[in-house]
């Protein structure tokens, strides 16, 4: 039975205010960074991999500290269970069985089945002899994508990148559900999760990803079972609240338990997550309200307690599988029991030590939010999110898709007939146009002029279908063509026309809003618009060059060693601006733009606030200065690019301090 304390009310409304308005967002917000994630991975995906944002950016949560989880799962590669109800096989595929006799729950060999492929063992260069039989080993089946990588560390079944930031687990696919996960189907007979979402679970079978259990003899041969997609469903079907506790819990974990101490590290939010599951299997839908959230956090975070006392966190889909064995024991165990029983002395106030929370009471005062508020408050969550900003480059793996994307997001954009559906799809499908032009050779000697006169048309039609998902960047990449290709009057006027957009009332990532902006959100006929309308109209984004870009003026090249460039757009428009008058001896319009870059990165005008963005801007204005001959000021421009970024990798001022000496 779940006994309310009515006396919390009145809090728990407060705090879901000050949730919503200040660290997870509105409902509406939610769903909205989850139909973006949704519809990028469909764009993302092709012949040879599935796309899928995961972790809490894929569930539509993105807090302090959050990173980016990207899963990939290979289409040539398949794993079956029984092969009676796998159905027909494909030539074209590779296909592993499950062996689950001699490791623990949860966990599996994937024996290499030579009767159903066509692929030979010698291609299989991942697999491992044992025992007269061949498994393919996830220790090697990770070595070899981190050396095609080239750069990032295994952590856990996930490759990340030198700062923790992006973690992509490639993986493989059981389109049928486990045995081991039997029991799950037919366990809860509450209301949660209902029969509908559990069949849409079943349908989607599980993945394996390469993980191992510690002191196994054959550990490198160990594969785990994953229920991402599962849990990633069940997380859409939270009410509001039940989202929010969860968040709580999140918060409570890495900014109070997690802090210090020997026992830092032994509990992970995939265990705060898999006891807010079991919770809400215990009780119904109904509880899970915004006058109940301080009781339904008190339940959870006694349950984290229990589960450390008794040091069993069963996992959700196989309770067999204690994820707490091995890893809480010991004085460590003591130790973190100790920290979370002073903490339950505080009562559900525990949550105060946080300083993301520690103002809530602001909220006790708080009405009813107006609707253009909320909408402002979406749209600066938004504008701030780091994981959208990275998400959205499109390029995380450097697969070529060819027309696959191209193919896939037309046929979308006709199909559907709901406007907000096609929009998104245009957002996408012009932000892969954006860095799909980049790959297109301008120029080559051995190219016949029909073949040259092909690919410059056929970069040139991209192009023009990289204007949909900002006011600006889009027209800019255009007049990088028309520069590149030395057709400078053009580029000039299409120059003009991006600077005509960078008015005071545009928006920008990471921006602080006025009072100008606040105004105009206020407008009905600006509510009335959907997120990726209002960045065509309004957003001044950054400009991103991809490795090898052949649309990144000469000047710049080196900012593409071994990494992307990302350059404030307005500074770019000047800066270009300033190349084409360069090339046509213009000295007085040359100036002219140097005087206007150097004002606009000094008021820090439509410039997003990224040391890395600031710095490349300081950057860009030391190669026009030393260009234009004033060696002396462009020295200092470097310097206060580096003293900004100081990171020799990313930042090519100090490699050009040290040839202007």
């Amino acid at each position: 039975m779940f006994i309310l304390d009515t006396n919390t009310n009145t809090e728990s409304w407060a705090l879901y205010r000050y949730l919503c308005r200040n660290i997870v967002g509105t409902d509406n917000h939610i769903k909205t960074t989850r139909l973006l994630n949704t519809v990028r991975d469909d764009v993302m995906s092709n012949k040879r991999l599935v796309t899928i944002t995961g972790g809490s950016c894929g569930e539509g949560l993105e807090m302090r500290g959050s990173d980016l989880d990207m899963i990939y799962v290979i289409k040539s590669m398949e794993v079956y269970e029984d092969e009676k109800s796998h159905g027909q096989f494909n030539k074209n595929v590779t296909y592993y069985k499950m062996e689950t006799d001699d490791v623990k729950p949860s966990f599996t060999y994937l024996l290499y089945e030579q009767n159903f492929t066509n692929t030979s063992l010698g291609d299989c260069h991942k697999l491992k002899l044992d025992n007269g039989k061949y498994y393919l080993s996830s220790k090697l089946f990770q070595e070899r994508l981190l050396g095609n990588s080239g750069n990032g560390i295994i952590h856990g079944p996930c490759l990340s990148d030198e700062a923790e930031f992006l973690d992509q687990c490639f993986c493989l696919h059981c389109k049928t559900w486990i045995s081991q996960a039997t029991h799950w189907i037919l366990r809860s007979d509450n209301s949660w999760p209902s029969y509908n979402v559990k069949q849409r679970i079943i349908k989607n079978g599980v993945l394996l990803v390469p993980k191992r259990t510690k002191g196994s003899v054959n550990k490198n041969l160990e594969w785990q079972v994953s229920f991402s997609l599962s849990e990633k469903m069940l997380v859409m079907t939270f009410t509001h609240a039940q989202l929010l506790c969860y968040a709580i819990l999140k918060i409570l974990l890495k900014d109070v338990i997690d802090t210090n101490g020997e026992w830092q590290g032994l509990i992970s939010s995939y265990f705060v997550k898999t006891i807010v599951f079991w919770i809400s299997e215990e009780f119904p839908q109904s509880v899970w309200k915004p006058e109940n959230l301080i009781d339904c956090f008190m339940r959870c975070f006694n349950r984290l307690i229990y589960c450390v006392e008794y040091s069993a966190c069963l996992n959700y889909f196989i309770p067999e599988y204690n994820m707490f064995e091995y890893r809480i024991e010991g004085c460590k165990r003591k130790e973190l029991l100790i920290r979370l029983y002073s903490l339950r002395t505080y009562g559900w106030r525990c949550i105060l030590f946080s300083d993301q929370i520690s103002n809530w009471y602001l909220s006790m005062w708080m009405d009813h939010l107006e609707p253009y508020t909320l909408h402002t408050i979406e749209v600066a969550q938004t504008l701030n999110s780091k994981i959208l900003m990275v998400s959205n480059q499109l390029n995380v793996v450097n697969f070529k898709r060819g027309n696959y994307v191209n193919k896939i997001g037309i046929r979308q954009i006709v199909s559907y007939n709901q406007s907000s559906l096609k929009y998104l799809y245009i957002h996408y499908m012009s932000l892969w146009c954006a860095r799909n032009a980049q790959t297109i050779p301008l120029t080559s000697p051995r190219s016949s002029n029909k073949r040259q006169y092909n690919k410059y048309n056929s970069c040139c039609r991209t192009l023009l279908h990289t204007i949909y998902h900002d006011a600006v960047s889009g027209w800019l990449m255009l007049a990088s063509f028309f520069y590149k290709t030395k057709q400078y009057s053009k580029a000039l006027y299409i120059i003009v026309y991006s600077l005509s957009k960078c008015t005071h009332e545009k928006l920008n990532r990471f921006m602080d809003m006025s009072d100008l902006h606040y105004q105009l959100i206020k407008l009905k006929s600006i509510q009335k618009k959907s997120l990726v309308r209002l960045w065509k109209i309004m957003l001044v984004d950054f400009m991103n060059f991809g490795k090898n870009s052949w649309l990144i003026p000469n000047e710049l090249q080196m900012e593409l060693e071994n990494r992307e460039s990302c350059i404030p757009s307005i500074v770019y428009a000047y800066f270009l601006q300033f190349l084409c008058y360069y090339h046509l001896n213009n000295v007085r319009q040359c100036q002219k733009c140097l005087h206007t870059l150097q004002r606009v990165i000094a008021e820090h005008y439509l410039m997003e606030k990224d040391t890395s963005l600031q710095s490349g801007a300081y950057n860009i204005l030391g190669i026009a200065l030393h260009l234009s001959g004033d060696r002396e000021a462009a020295s200092l421009a470097f310097m206060q690019s580096v003293e900004i970024y100081p990171h020799h990798r990313y930042n090519s001022s100090i490699e050009r301090i040290s040839l202007m000496s």
